[in-house]
């Protein structure tokens, strides 16, 4: 099975970016965390990311709040799937982050969850390794029947209810 990077722009992200690494262990995707920074570090976001396939990943996350580039410069050095996941800041809540983000040019795509969607960008990576990983794709089903049994579940109580 493929891996899936998982870059943060600070150590500061790791709180919302820990729903996305516990989502990809829930799936049994291996993952490997690092922290760069797009405007700190931008010499070890391309060294990674420009060999990230050959070095079996077949998935990039990258967090960042603020000014957030560091997605695109991920997608910049790699022709991987790039997950951004905009990170909440005190400022603008989130929406500056979301913009630099989203926000990528003709031929440098960028997938963007949520703002603080961490989980969905785990799940994103996870439905992308599923396209060739058959156990993986089933994983997804069952987890979306427990997902409508639930809902199905709370309907029953609540319309029992009144």
């Amino acid at each position: 099975m493929k891996k899936v990077a998982v870059i943060m722009g600070s150590n500061s992200d790791l709180p919302v970016v820990e729903k996305c690494i516990n989502t990809l262990k829930e799936y049994d995707v291996p993952v490997e965390v690092h922290v760069y920074s797009a405007h700190r570090t931008p010499e070890q976001v391309q060294e990674f990311c420009s060999v990230a396939r050959q070095n079996g990943f077949g998935v990039i996350i990258a967090a960042a709040g603020k000014a957030a580039h560091l997605a695109g410069v991920c997608a910049s050095w790699t022709t991987l799937p790039v997950i951004g996941i905009p990170v909440k800041a005190a400022e603008f809540d989130g929406m500056d982050a979301l913009l630099s983000t989203v926000q990528m040019p003709t031929g440098l795509p960028v997938a963007t969850v949520a703002v603080n969607g961490a989980a969905n960008a785990g799940l994103l990576a996870v439905q992308i390794l599923a396209v060739e990983d058959g156990a993986l794709a089933e994983k997804l089903n069952s987890a979306r029947s427990a997902g409508k049994e639930a809902v199905l579940a709370a309907d029953r109580e609540i319309a029992g209810r009144y």
